[in-house]
């Protein structure tokens, strides 16, 4: 996937070990955790990652749920999940991030 934010880039160069360990625990997590098929992992990262407030990793996990086959129905669904969890403006937010990235 194409880096798009250059901090992140320049934190993976700066401190490889620590970014490659990182990301050998969010992939064993992500194909090992449990019984969920790849779409569903992706959507659930974009419900949380909205929830939180996390603009990068929702729009990288937006992107990921696209190439793991979820539908704009299904991305649009998982965000709308934000709205009584966690309050409109939340949802909100994480729209704007959305539209963003169509």
């Amino acid at each position: 996937m194409k880096e798009h934010y250059p901090l992140f880039a320049e934190f993976k160069k700066e401190h490889p070990d620590i970014y490659e360990r990182n990301e050998a625990l969010g992939e064993y997590i992500h194909q090992h955790g449990g019984p969920l098929d790849e779409k569903t992992r992706c959507l659930i990262k974009v419900g949380i990652a909205a929830a939180h407030h996390r603009e990068n990793a929702l729009g990288t996990h937006i992107a990921k749920a696209r190439e793991a086959g979820a539908s704009e129905e299904e991305i649009l669904h998982a965000l709308y999940l934000v709205i009584p969890t966690c309050g409109f403006p939340h949802f909100m937010e994480a729209y704007r991030v959305y539209k963003s990235r169509d």
